[in-house]
């Protein structure tokens, strides 16, 4: 039955094919957005605006809690208890 259903599936693999790729786009965009180093780097320059006088203190405090959250996010999966299944 195996045969079969690839045989019957084949007009389908260009869709497959498709899903393929974009699960592996999104995976390579998750793995730079939630990387530690680059959150650091991120905190860093964030740091550098504020001493600047380019952005505000509140906005200062929303942007590093987002990177604060995103840096909880990259260290709970290097863990592996991000509740999902990879």
């Amino acid at each position: 039955m195996g045969l079969i259903s690839e045989v019957l599936l084949l007009p389908f693999a260009p869709v497959r094919g498709s899903g393929w790729v974009i699960g592996q786009v999104v995976k390579e965009a998750e793995r730079i957005y939630y990387d530690p180093a680059a959150v650091r780097a991120e905190l860093s320059r964030l740091e550098e605006q504020l001493e600047a006088g380019e952005i505000t203190e509140e906005e200062f405090d929303r942007m590093e809690d987002e990177l604060l959250d995103r840096l909880e996010i990259a260290s709970r999966r290097s863990a592996g208890t991000d509740g999902t299944t990879r």
